[in-house]
């Protein structure tokens, strides 16, 4: 060994020893089986040795591929700047490298206009971000006021029919009238405030992003997203200037906004989950290029694909992966990972059948059919028999003194409103429980079925009718989610109970054809791929999940998916689907390559989960979780109610003061709703901050942390995208944010652990989540963003990490737990690591 070598190792084996607190590190032991490290402290080493000049920087796939101090000294001595190490193509055989393509291979020219700066941010200052605000209210209560105007007249108009013939024909009409308005209003919006979008720059918070927005926010909230999937969502895009071919199927219902710059060839298919925006938020401006896909290209499932990028002809990208600005990949070629890079992989998993125009425009009108002569009339008429049967609310929507007066009308509401929510929930579990079952008896596994028929409409149902978030919401993080998944059709195999099998977010294709192993536990955020699509075909097929794994967040497996027993998979990796099966190992990344299954630290508390002990601390787990679920119910209940009552109230008093009284309603609605889940957020935690454990899943404290996800989890924040709203609303949820920040679409999971500085930028799909579970361990702690941050489309950001001030995480990256991501650096992949 040269000197070089020697006293590179000198100097690592002294950064790690401070790391570890200790005196001396052997140059020989493996970081994770000898010494005891886990991937937290590892990280940290890394960051230590970024601040030492006279060292070479190591990323954590250095450390993960050289797990000794003698291996990776002789790995950066071999030469004097080693450039990041290549991925281990995860179709590759196990245990082996394989060289790839630089993901920059091939380009795309990126407009001149986009500052390179990472300083330079948006020009907007506190007063334009406060009349953003104050406009963005006003066009709040004036939707409000006109949606609800129009929904109540409505129903008058509808109760004036005479006859069941007649309530059923208006009921029809308006139905259609309403439909068709809230899909066209969008499209007029677009052409009359924006035209075309064109490649560019919006500085956030000006009058050119409040029209922006306006659009944006219409786009995404018409119901024309409800038929992704459908031709008619390929119509709805095409009247809003996207350029798109025949045959094109598009699966995501992430709705693209830039549609001008959308361009998409005949005979190409668009899986779910997949960001295809158009746009994107960077240090504090809007950017806006295009996305040029040519015919026959294929994306799959949980894919971004970033702004001025480009695919030709037949090529392909692969699942959990993503295409970063300026990439290109060329006509016929297969790429996949973060950024993408070729592989040999073939992502199209079902041959093309014959699907003709015929049979898309009938299945077209068959869709508009069900939604209007079925849905609308059956939700009126369901409305009407609650009101029927209750009559003070009757009276509500009559003309006639108010209602609100009478002693009897609150009663009657909280009545009504108990029964509603509660016997909807009874019959929501016995319909999601049945009606699917049957109707999976009529597509065959593994046979293929052109698209647009009635064997596709009955799968979508089955989808749409076995994925309801509120029941997974409710049973998830406890035992009873084993049960409900295998009264939902879930093939579990022999169940090793643990109280936290399976957490609270969990969707699949089919119920039916889901199979996971004895011992396997899965954090949150699976998504089971089991039905395969091309631009005109569709297949279902067994996705089988090993047995004793261990699955963390925002996995999508496949049901090509080659892991087998004993692994842990780690959040956001990409599954291979080709090579040898892997057993006995962990995976990270994308492309994945391997890792230790388990380490050291890990195992102390394996002594928790056998024999009689477990036995014991299971059972004390399961009554705590079970009080848990019914303090969910009774919070969702009790909202449910008062919002039912503002409602009833506003309309009661409509017949007195007329139509304004909507715009303070629904004001008052999205208020109370805000105060009310902050408060209960509050109330959970005790008043305090969270702080941050390590501890075993049969801890109390561990409990605890359960109730405060299950009580805490709500969807109103998605109204509050892009607005300076949504950072208030976040500070009153005891995130420590700062001033102006940009928030399009983030998640925060563990608030009070969380801190933001001032004019950072947070893109759609981003997730900042303070904690992690692996098999029986749990872990949480304070994440950190620096002033100016800017949080890429999916970027995901874990837990004791630290990005410094106008850092920037790409599209996709993966910041893994216990990195620190210096000021004015750009970091990007999967696992992150500095770019350039």
């Amino acid at each position: 060994m040269d000197n070089g070598a020697v006293r590179t190792e000198v100097q690592l084996a002294e950064v790690l020893a401070g790391v570890l607190r200790t005196e001396r590190v052997p140059v020989d032991s493996h970081f994770f089986t000898d010494l005891g490290a886990d991937s937290m402290v590892m990280a940290q080493f890394c960051a230590r040795l970024r601040k030492r000049d006279d060292l070479p920087t190591v990323s954590m796939k250095d450390v993960y591929r050289h797990s000794t101090i003698r291996d990776l000294a002789a790995a950066l001595t071999q030469d004097d700047a080693p450039s990041a190490p290549a991925a281990v193509d995860a179709s590759a055989p196990s245990r082996t490298t394989t060289p790839v393509s630089s993901p920059q291979a091939a380009q795309v020219d990126a407009p001149s206009d986009v500052p390179s700066d990472a300083s330079a941010g948006s020009p907007s200052g506190t007063w334009q971000y406060l009349l953003c605000g104050a406009a963005q209210l006003l066009i709040f209560l004036g939707f409000s006021f006109l949606g609800t105007l129009a929904v109540v007249r409505g129903y008058e108009w509808i109760l004036a029919g005479s006859g069941s013939a007649g309530l059923y024909q208006r009921a029809v009409l308006f139905g259609a009238a309403a439909f068709l308005g809230l899909c066209a209003l969008p499209v007029a919006a677009k052409w009359t405030l924006i035209g075309r979008f064109t490649p560019g720059r919006i500085p956030v918070w000006s009058l050119r992003y409040l029209r922006f927005w306006c659009v944006k926010t219409l786009i995404r909230i018409s119901p024309a997203r409800l038929f992704a999937g459908s031709p008619l969502y390929v119509l709805y895009l095409r009247a809003l200037g996207a350029r798109i071919g025949k045959g094109v199927t598009l699966l995501s219902r992430n709705v693209p906004v830039c549609t001008d710059l959308i361009s998409i060839g005949d005979g190409t298919v668009v899986r779910k989950d997949v960001f295809l925006s158009g746009y994107r938020a960077h240090n504090g401006w809007i950017e806006t290029g295009p996305i040029s896909l040519g015919a026959g290209v294929t994306i799959s499932e949980q894919t971004v694909v970033d702004i001025d990028t480009s695919m030709g002809d037949g090529a392909q990208l692969g699942h959990a992966s993503s295409l970063h600005r300026g990439q290109a990949v060329p006509a016929g070629e297969s790429w996949h990972g973060t950024p993408a890079r070729p592989t040999k992989t073939d992502h199209r998993a079902v041959e093309p059948t014959s699907c003709g125009a015929l049979r898309r425009a009938v299945y077209s009108l068959w869709q508009l059919a069900a939604l209007l002569l079925v849905c609308v009339p059956v939700a009126l008429a369901g409305t009407s028999i609650v009101l029927t049967a209750v009559p003070q609310l009757k009276a509500v929507v009559t003309p006639g003194p108010p209602a609100i007066t009478s002693p009897a009308f609150c009663l009657e509401a909280l009545i009504a409103s108990l029964v509603v929510f509660f016997g909807g929930l009874l019959i929501g579990l016995v319909t999601v429980n049945t009606v699917p079952r049957l109707l999976s008896l009529m597509i065959k596994p593994g046979r293929i079925y052109p698209l647009y028929g009635f064997h596709y409409g009955v799968q979508r149902v089955v989808t749409r009718m076995t994925n309801i978030r509120f029941f997974t919401m409710l049973f998830g993080d406890s035992s009873a989610i084993v049960h409900y998944l295998r009264a939902l059709g879930y093939d579990l195999c022999r169940v090793e109970q643990t109280g936290s099998n399976f957490g609270a977010l969990i969707k699949h294709d089919t119920p039916y054809l889901s199979q996971v192993g004895s011992g396997t536990v899965v954090a949150d955020g699976l998504s089971v791929i089991n039905a395969d699509f091309s631009a005109t075909s569709f297949r279902v097929r067994r996705t089988a999940i090993g047995s004793r794994n261990f699955l963390g967040n925002n996995i999508a497996y496949p049901s090509r998916g080659r892991t087998g027993d004993n692994c842990l998979l780690a959040t956001k990796v990409m599954v291979p689907i080709d090579g040898p099966v892997r057993e006995g190992v962990g995976l990270l990344g994308s492309p994945s390559f391997e890792i230790p299954r388990t380490v050291m630290r890990d195992q102390q508390f394996d002594h928790l989960a056998t024999g009689d002990e477990l036995r014991r601390r299971l059972a004390a787990k399961n009554k705590h979780n079970a009080v848990t679920a019914s303090l969910f119910l009774l919070m969702r209940w009790f909202h449910f109610f008062v919002l039912t009552f503002i409602t009833m109230t506003a309309v009661d008093l409509y017949h007195t003061l007329g139509a304004v009284v909507f715009a303070p309603a629904g004001l008052l609605t999205l208020a109370f709703t805000v105060l009310y889940f902050a408060l209960i957020e509050r109330a959970v935690t005790g008043f305090r901050p969270l702080r941050p454990l390590y501890c075993s899943i049969y801890d109390p404290a561990f409990w605890r942390h359960e109730r405060f996800w299950k009580l805490t989890s709500h969807q109103f924040m998605h109204a509050f995208n892009g607005t300076p709203f949504k950072g208030m609303v976040w500070r009153l949820l005891g995130v420590r944010i700062g001033r102006r920040v940009f928030d399009d679409g983030c998640s925060l999971v563990e608030r009070t652990l969380v801190a933001i500085g001032d004019d950072c930028t947070l893109n759609a799909g981003s997730i900042i989540q303070s904690h992690s579970q692996e098999d029986g361990a749990f872990k949480s702690d304070h994440a950190v963003l620096g002033a100016g941050v800017t949080l890429g489309v999916g970027a995901f950001v874990h837990y004791g990490t630290t990005v410094g001030d106008h850092a920037e995480l790409t599209a996709d990256a993966f910041l893994m737990k216990g990195e620190e991501v210096p000021a004015q650096a750009q970091w990007g992949g999967n696992p992150a690591q500095p770019v350039g």
